[in-house]
C-alpha cells in the first residue's frame, strides 16, 4: 500500500511517500480502507519534533479517517464493508490504517468520506471544550479563536446553536466571512484589528469563556477578554510557544484556565470524550451542522497539504484522499 512517512522532524520537505505492507489487525481492532484522512495542527507539530511524547521519525501521520471497514480482528461488533469514522493511533495517512473498535463510528449517510475525515478530532474537541470542559451556556458569551479553521468552524457552529453569543477571530476578511456564515456574532480580523479592544468595546465586562488552540501571547493577551469568574480552555499551542496565564490575575479576579487534551482524555476517560458523539452525528445527519471540509489532497501531496496550511491558506478542514 501507500504511506506517507515522516523521514525525520524537519518542515514539510521531510514527508515523503512510499510502498509499505499492509497491517493486520489485533483483537479488538479493525482495519479500514481510508477513504479519506484528516490533516490536523499536531499532525504539524508532531511533524516538526515539537509534540510531547509524540512518535520518533519514520512514522506515517494521521489520527482520524474516514473510509471502508476491511478487516475485523477477534470481538470487533462489525461487518466488513461498514462505512466509518474514527481514530486511528498514527497511520492514518495511507491506503489503509489500524483502529481500536472503541474510537469507531459509523458515518452518517448523509456525509461524504472527506466530512467524515473532519468530524473526530475537530466536533469532539469543539464540543468537549465548550461544553464538557467550559460549561458554556445559552446565556454566555465565547471567544474562539481560528474560528474560520477546523475546529473553529465546528466551535461557532455549536456554540451558536446553542444560544450562546459568539466572537470569533481570523486572519483575512474571507475566513471571517466563513465564520459568520456559520454563526459568529462578532467577526474580528486580528491581522488589523487589537483583538483585545474588539472584544471589551462590544462587552460590558469581557466573555464568560476563551476557546484557546494558539498558547503563547495569545493566551496573555485572551486573558484581558475574560470577566470575572470566566473561564478559558487552552487546547493546543499552534504558536509553538504554551500560553502562560498570569496566576495573579486569576486569582484577583476568580478566573479558571482548564487544559484539554484529546487524546489524552480519549486514553484515561474515552466515555466522557465520546458520549457526545450520538447527538453530534445526529445534527450532522440532519443538518444542523456541517464538516466544513475547505481542501482536499491527493495522498501523493501530503506534504504540500502540510505546507498549505502552515502557510495559513487553509479554511475548514484540510483532507487527504489515498
Amino acid at each position: 500500500m501507500r504511506a506517507a512517512e515522516v523521514t525525520e522532524f524537519g518542515d514539510s520537505s521531510v514527508i515523503e511517500v512510499a510502498e509499505q505492507d499492509v497491517p493486520e489487525p489485533d483483537a479488538g481492532e479493525l482495519r479500514i480502507e481510508v477513504k479519506a484522512a484528516g490533516i490536523n495542527f499536531a499532525d504539524i507539530m508532531q511533524r516538526r519534533g515539537h509534540y510531547p511524547e509524540g512518535p520518533d521519525p519514520g512514522y506515517t501521520p494521521g489520527m482520524e479517517v474516514a473510509g471502508v471497514v476491511d478487516a475485523v480482528g477477534d470481538g470487533v461488533g462489525r461487518e466488513v464493508g461498514d462505512e466509518v469514522m474514527g481514530f486511528v493511533n498514527h497511520g492514518g495517512y495511507a491506503e489503509y490504517a489500524i483502529a481500536n473498535a472503541s474510537g469507531v463510528f459509523d458515518l452518517p449517510e448523509a456525509m461524504s468520506f472527506s466530512e467524515g475525515a473532519g468530524f473526530p478530532v475537530q466536533f469532539l474537541t469543539a464540543h468537549n471544550c465548550l461544553f464538557g470542559w467550559g460549561d458554556l451556556t445559552e446565556d454566555e458569551s465565547v471567544l474562539i479563536h481560528a474560528a474560520a479553521g477546523g475546529v473553529g468552524t465546528a466551535a461557532v457552529q455549536l456554540a451558536s446553536n446553542a444560544g450562546a453569543e459568539v466572537f470569533g477571530t481570523a486572519s483575512t476578511e474571507e475566513k471571517l466571512g466563513l465564520a459568520e456564515d456559520l454563526g459568529c456574532d462578532h467577526p474580528i480580523q486580528y491581522t488589523e484589528v487589537d483583538f483585545v479592544e474588539a472584544v471589551n468595546d462590544q462587552t460590558d465586562h469581557g466573555v464568560d469563556l476563551v476557546l484557546d488552540g494558539i498558547g503563547g501571547e495569545t493566551t496573555t493577551e485572551s486573558m484581558k477578554c475574560l470577566k470575572d469568574f470566566g473561564r478559558m480552555v487552552s487546547f493546543g499551542a499552534a504558536s509553538g510557544e504554551p500560553g502562560k496565564p498570569n496566576t495573579g490575575d486569576l486569582l484577583f479576579h476568580n478566573q479558571t484556565v482548564i487544559g484539554y487534551h484529546l487524546g489524552q482524555a480519549m486514553r484515561r476517560e474515552p466515555g466522557r470524550v465520546f458520549q457526545a458523539v450520538p447527538k453530534l452525528t445526529q445534527q450532522l445527519q440532519s443538518g444542523d451542522l456541517d464538516v466544513i471540509v475547505g481542501h482536499e489532497f491527493p495522498l501523493a501531496d501530503a506534504a504540500e497539504a502540510h505546507q498549505f496550511i502552515e502557510d495559513r491558506k487553509s479554511s475548514g478542514k484540510v483532507v487527504l484522499k489515498p
